[in-house]
């Protein structure tokens, strides 16, 4: 692997740790403030929505710079938003800020990975990237949870007074320590060199943008196998984001466990994955990503196993499984859409292309969440519903794979 690679893969880890670690500290932020139950699968989405409205833009911003320096951007962008969580500024602001730099990041990284490496190495390097990001995951989720620990708001108490009286908060240090995490990836995009890699000039004009981007889901969308994993990628992109939420809200209500702890419980989940991330890069190849399909139904039976559950052991027995169950199927799918879009378009726009239908599918599923919550629907039956829909979903996917091939 080249150098441009590891150094890709550090920049991934630190911005990915500071960003699971962002979202528990506003979800503390927002349990501070005293607002609405629904107010916090609201984070999550407006995290994700540049992802989408901005999606015909960045696959052709991201193509028109360095790498580099796309990501430098994006970085500094997510330096501001915690900045402005730190002056005080509402938290479902500052982390649609954050969202903004890292839709502006996500083709930039997934696009040079595509120009550093041939097809041959793209499952190795996409398991290296996703068990990178991972362990980002895992100690973001982690760190989070400490930052927001009643030891780390000890020693926020003297620093309360950089605050007004109306923006108090006993977050500051981990506030301060996010600052931190984004600064280093920023000085870090620094080192990032060119990897020579140029496309053809593109028009920034809205209407040409649109109508190419849409030209671009549909030559991606028609190829049978990057339809099918788009088709997978987005499913389970989209559950997986509100399920990450809904793993948190049972472990308070289900476990009595309060929102730090909770917080390294959805990181026992993110160790499942990256086993089953390391495992598909053995045994996995590019061609063989499509006979993983079956997976992704046990997938959704796995889910209402939840329920069943009493003991913070088990919960963590069950969520590593299936972590590693999810792991092993969703690195050969993504790897497979990358290279079907590398093949059809060019690197930056096939994964703005990816990048938008699996927001689009967050946005869908986090509203449906949010929605659901603010009715007061019971978690038990969220949980069920979001396993037969994944369960169904792939079901679906599997038996029209069967029929395409």
């Amino acid at each position: 692997m080249p150098r441009n690679f590891y150094l890709l893969l550090a920049v991934q880890f630190i911005s990915t740790l500071a960003d699971n670690a962002f979202l528990i500290v506003a979800i503390a932020r927002v349990i501070e403030l005293a607002s609405a139950n629904w107010i916090i699968p609201i984070l999550k989405l407006c995290f994700t929505l540049f992802y989408v409205l901005l999606a015909p833009l960045v696959g052709p911003f991201s193509d028109a710079l360095q790498k580099g320096k796309v990501m430098l951007l994006a970085n500094f962008l997510k330096v501001c938003a915690v900045s402005l969580l730190l002056v005080g500024v509402d938290p479902v602001m500052a982390i649609a800020i954050a969202g903004l730099g890292a839709a502006i990041y996500s083709p930039a990284k997934y696009g040079l990975i595509t120009e550093l490496l041939p097809a041959e190495k793209l499952v190795t390097a996409n398991g290296f990237f996703e068990g990178t990001t991972v362990c980002a995951v895992i100690l973001g989720t982690v760190l989070g949870g400490l930052l927001v620990s009643p030891l780390i708001n000890h020693f926020s108490l003297p620093i309360v007074l950089w605050h007004l009286d109306n923006m108090k908060t006993s977050l500051t240090v981990g506030m301060l320590c996010l600052l931190a995490l984004n600064g280093l990836a920023t000085l870090l995009s620094f080192s990032i060199a060119d990897s020579g890699a140029r496309y053809p000039s593109h028009s920034f004009h809205p209407l040409l943008l649109f109508k190419q981007f849409f030209k671009e889901n549909w030559i991606l969308w028609s190829d049978k196998l990057g339809g099918l994993s788009m088709l997978v990628t987005t499913l389970l992109w989209g559950v997986a984001a509100t399920l990450q939420l809904i793993v948190l809200r049972w472990a308070s209500e289900s476990l009595g466990l309060p929102l730090a702890q909770a917080a390294y419980l959805q990181g026992i989940t993110a160790v499942g994955v990256i086993a089953g991330a390391i495992l598909s890069t053995r045994f996995v190849t590019l061609s063989s990503a499509a006979t993983l399909l079956p997976l992704g139904i046990i997938l959704g039976l796995l889910i209402p196993v939840l329920l069943t559950v009493a003991s913070v052991l088990w919960a963590g027995i069950l969520l590593m499984i299936v972590g590693a169950v999810a792991g092993f199927f969703v690195v050969p799918m993504n790897a497979l859409l990358q290279h079907r879009g590398c093949s059809l378009l060019t690197a930056g726009r096939s994964i703005a292309v990816q990048g938008f239908n699996e927001n689009a599918g967050m946005l869908v599923m986090l509203a449906i969440y949010a929605t659901a919550t603010a009715a007061q629907i019971s978690l038990n039956t969220m949980i069920l519903c979001f396993a037969v829909l994944v369960t169904l979903g792939m079901t679906a996917i599997f038996l029209i794979h069967k029929l395409n091939r």
